[in-house]
């Protein structure tokens, strides 16, 4: 399974030229690495040198680039679809739908991107994957999706089966789904069907969750409302589990005052404010000299070495969630059943306990340097 990196910050402060000197540094050091843009516009081809379609073209030695086009991705995925259909369902409605004819709805292109990383991550053929998004909370929210589709599969699959009208529906589902289905049913009657997608929903979490295979870094240069906006991104970054390794900084964009700061430390302007990660500088780039911003990035391998967004201790029946730029008064903790929901920002995110402490209430909660330890 393949590294995946993508870059998060405001419009305008560098992420795509941070992605391609990423993608070309770790290529020059001998990893197969896929530059994946979701920009349709033709920066990208300008700033390569060379048009990028939706299939990976080489640009240089052990780097390949592609340009996510949400309709070639909806007419892939929708042969998957129908292929997936045939092996389940006897009479296949589906295949006399074409995926040329299908239009692409608003929040698709979040989708079709993730199933793609995925694909190209588990296909052997690259060993990183850039990913240079919006870098907003869009694309937190996208590489989230595993995580919170899970809890709404688990959520409401288990009021289906407790309702009245799931218990009366119940004898009726074996004899009528195997009379359409190929599979055979048993036990759970609602189970089968959600198996498939929870394995695969599974596997996406313990993906994003795992700093060795998937990680950001925060992009900004020494703009007060860039730096606001980094900072945010870092806290929403650990309410969908992604680590965020590191602060990359434009020196592009970066006040007289903040260059002359550099002379002592090459972040010094911004590292206080995204403390205790490290600050790296991005020099200038000139014509197409890549190699001065290749030397100056971090070095990827050391992602896990950052504060992780959860981290459970049995001993202490305790819980700590790192949520770095809000404070307490952002900050909202609630349990219904064996989760507890975390709402942090814009973003929330359902906690399942482990079995050691599951059906144990929440005893207390204190939010304190960064973070939100809870007690059970």
């Amino acid at each position: 399974m393949a590294l995946t990196l993508t870059f998060l910050g405001k419009g305008g402060t560098g992420r795509t030229t941070v992605a391609i000197a990423a993608a070309k540094q770790l290529a020059s050091q001998g990893q197969r690495v896929l530059l994946a843009s979701q920009d349709p516009s033709p920066v990208l081809d300008w700033m390569v040198g060379i048009p990028i379609g939706a299939n990976p073209q080489p640009l240089a030695p052990n780097l390949d680039a592609v340009k996510f086009e949400s309709a070639v991705l909806l007419e892939r995925i929708w042969d998957e679809v129908k292929q997936m259909e045939a092996e389940y369902v006897r009479t296949p409605f589906f295949k006399s739908v074409f995926g040329q004819e299908l239009g692409v709805l608003p929040g698709m292109d979040s989708a079709l991107a993730l199933h793609t990383i995925r694909g190209y991550g588990a296909s052997g053929t690259y060993d990183v994957i850039i990913y240079d998004g919006a870098g907003d909370l869009a694309t937190l929210r996208m590489l989230g999706t595993p995580e919170i589709l899970s809890w709404y599969i688990r959520r409401f699959r288990q009021v289906v089966v407790e309702s009245d009208v799931g218990k009366a529906l119940s004898p009726f589902v074996q004899p009528v789904t195997s009379a359409v289905l190929t599979v055979n049913w048993s036990g759970d009657n609602w189970a089968e069907p959600t198996q498939q997608i929870n394995e695969f929903l599974d596997e996406g979490k313990r993906v994003f969750a795992d700093p060795n295979r998937a990680a950001a870094y925060l992009v900004t240069t020494g703009d007060p409302a860039a730096i606001a906006q980094a900072r945010y991104l870092w806290g929403s970054a650990q309410q969908v589990g992604l680590t965020v390794a590191g602060v990359l900084v434009n020196q592009a964009a970066l006040t007289e005052a903040a260059m002359v700061d550099l002379a002592a430390h090459p972040a010094a302007a911004v590292e206080p404010e995204f403390a205790p990660l490290t600050a790296s500088a991005i020099p200038f780039r000139v014509e197409d000299n890549w190699h001065p911003l290749m030397a100056a990035m971090p070095d990827f391998s050391q992602a896990a070495q950052a504060p992780q967004p959860i981290a459970i201790d049995l001993t202490q029946k305790q819980v700590r969630l790192f949520l770095p730029s809000f404070d307490k008064t952002q900050v909202k903790l609630t349990q219904y059943g064996p989760e507890v929901t975390i709402e942090a920002g814009d973003q929330r995110r359902n906690i399942v306990v482990p079995p050691e402490l599951r059906g144990k209430a929440v005893t207390g909660a204190k939010f304190e340097d960064n973070y939100l330890t809870i007690s059970f």
